[in-house]
């Protein structure tokens, strides 16, 4: 027995893949294309194993109107909208284009893009302009660190009691415990904002990068 997460070595990744909900074609194909068309920006996407979870989270909370601050080629928007209902909704903030383009053809070849709307802009204005009485089932927060503690200001208030906001790289790759970088300052001092915010419940998992889970009470 052990008290703390394992190390992840690709072989013991790729075990935990295979004895979850494993990638089908569709999600296999989207990682590949990421990493073949944009290698230098490919670490940006959810691991295959964190779609999975978030597929899982959709459904455990029972979605249905959910919000993503950060789509990048749009695994995780894939994996949530999977997770809603037919009638479910889950609004997309990004500033790309270009990598969104990619997203858009994944959706419609899954199915899910009737649950998908895409809004290009800044993500704190696209925010602040949805409606302002506690609605949302489901946030994922996963864009620019430096304005993690804006769209957590602006997401906490519009999720309805026992609704989860799920928070990515918040571990910065183990830099949290010796930052090297303004972003890595600015997740450390998050983190701490998170942790201390009476209005949720929150845990921190060692997945991926780190995945924060904050239950609204």
């Amino acid at each position: 027995m052990t008290t703390k997460t394992l190390p992840m070595t690709d072989a013991l990744q790729a075990y935990v893949i295979a004895h979850g909900t494993p990638p089908d074609e569709i999600v296999s194909d989207l990682i590949a294309e990421t990493a073949s068309t944009l290698p230098e920006n490919a670490q940006m996407q959810v691991a295959p194993e964190q779609a999975a979870l978030m597929t899982l989270l959709t459904r455990l909370v029972n979605a249905r109107r959910a919000v993503e601050v950060g789509t990048f080629t749009g695994l995780s928007a894939l994996a949530i909208a999977r997770g809603l209902p037919a009638d479910g909704q889950l609004i997309c903030l990004d500033v790309s284009e270009e990598f969104t383009a990619v997203a858009r053809r994944y959706w419609q070849r899954a199915g899910v893009d009737g649950r998908i709307d895409l809004r290009i802009g800044p993500a704190a204005d696209s925010l602040r302009a949805l409606p302002g009485e506690p609605h949302l089932d489901l946030a994922f927060i996963d864009a620019d660190k430096i304005s993690y503690p804006v769209y957590w200001g602006e997401l906490v208030p519009r999720m309805r009691p026992g609704g989860l906001i799920v928070i990515d790289n918040v571990l910065r790759h183990g830099r949290v415990l010796a930052p090297q970088s303004e972003e890595d300052e600015a997740m450390v001092a998050f983190n701490k904002q998170v942790a201390a915010d009476d209005r949720v419940d929150v845990v921190m998992l060692a997945i991926a990068d780190g995945l924060t889970l904050a239950r609204r009470r």
